[in-house]
Order: structure tokens, then C-alpha cells, then sequence
């Protein structure tokens, strides 16, 4: 496991570029957001995509959120109907999570077998960056049920594994996850504030 310190405002291109690289070749690493640090892999990667769900001990039917790099990549794993997207662009790139129909292209893995998909663009430049080449993964670092924590080193301590590669931009100001919309709906229905 790498630990590469950088600036959350500032980040190192050659940081960003080699976590880019262990997603591609299938690892986990943990990131900062515009909330908490999250556990990423590449979608399309299933074997990726399984360890986040052993490392976090979560119930492989609890399906996970998608952080892509820009409210113009969410068509690539979400339908969008101009509703929709004039409520996304409003808020995002932002601190939400809204749920959207996915299309064939993100794995069932991913979305406990539903039809839906969570999709994140956080306000968080390390985090877009990671998602330049391809949709990761966005859940919190933490083990399922326990407390969300904000600095690396207590993460790792509470998760008691490995992870592949962590960057590390020292402890964050919010220990609070997104608030998640459902836009699949008729109104738009807060699952999580």
C-alpha cells in the first residue's frame, strides 16, 4: 500500500496520474471528496468493484454509488430527461448523490442487480481527476454501520485491511456522506439528507 500526501487545493498531477493507473489495473484506493473519503475502484472492473464491498463488509445487494468527472459524463451511465438535468446542473458539482435510471453499460455488480444507479460529481478536483478515464466507485471509507471518520490513518485503522493506494490530503472538515435525491421518481424524494 502507497500513502501519497498532496494538497486538497493543489493536488500533484503525478499523484493523480498514478492513482488513475492502480484503477485501471484493477486496485482500490481511498480519495478525498467534497464530504468524506471514499473507497474507489473502476466500475467496469468487477473484481475492483467486489473488494469494495469485503473491505467496507457490506451486503453485495446494498448497491453503490458512481462519481464520474462532469454533470456531461453522467449520460454515460445514467438517462437524463431535461427535467433531470436542469435539476443536476443546479446542483452539481456538489455535495449530492442523485439517483437516476442507469443504462446497460454499469455493471450489475455495482447496483445490487436494480435498475437504478447513485451518481456523484463532488466539488472536489482530486476526486473529478480520478474519474477522467473512466466511472469509479463513491462510498465512504469506512466499514458498513461504523463511523464515517475524516482523517486517513483512522480510516485505515478501522477498515484493517489494505487498500492499494491512498491519497492523502490530511483530515477533512465534514465527517458527512451526501445527501442523496431519487429523481426517479414523480417528485424528488431525499433518501438521505
Amino acid at each position: 500500500m502507497r500513502i501519497l500526501k498532496t494538497d486538497n487545493f493543489a493536488p500533484d498531477e503525478n499523484i493523480i496520474n498514478e492513482a488513475i493507473d492502480v484503477l485501471a489495473n484493477g486496485g482500490v484506493i481511498i480519495y478525498p471528496t467534497d464530504t468524506v473519503y471514499g473507497l474507489g475502484a473502476n466500475i467496469f472492473d468487477n473484481k475492483a468493484v467486489r473488494n469494495i464491498f469485503k473491505i467496507k463488509q457490506r451486503s453485495f445487494l446494498k448497491p453503490l454509488s458512481v462519481l464520474v468527472s462532469d454533470t456531461e459524463a453522467i449520460e454515460l451511465i445514467a438517462q437524463i430527461s431535461v427535467y433531470q438535468k436542469d435539476t443536476i446542473e443546479k446542483y452539481l458539482p456538489g455535495p449530492y448523490t442523485f439517483i437516476l435510471n442507469k443504462t446497460p453499460v454499469v455493471p450489475r455488480v455495482v447496483t445490487g442487480g436494480l435498475t437504478h444507479v447513485g451518481v456523484r460529481v463532488p466539488k472536489n478536483e482530486i476526486a473529478c481527476k480520478l474519474a477522467s478515464l473512466f466511472p469509479i466507485t463513491t462510498t465512504s471509507a469506512n466499514l458498513t454501520d461504523e463511523e464515517v471518520l475524516s482523517a486517513p490513518e483512522d480510516i485505515l485503522n478501522q477498515l484493517g485491511c489494505d487498500v492499494d493506494l491512498v491519497i492523502d490530503v490530511g483530515p477533512l472538515k465534514s465527517n458527512k456522506a451526501s445527501t442523496i435525491i431519487d429523481l426517479t421518481t414523480a417528485q424528488p424524494t431525499f433518501i438521505r439528507r
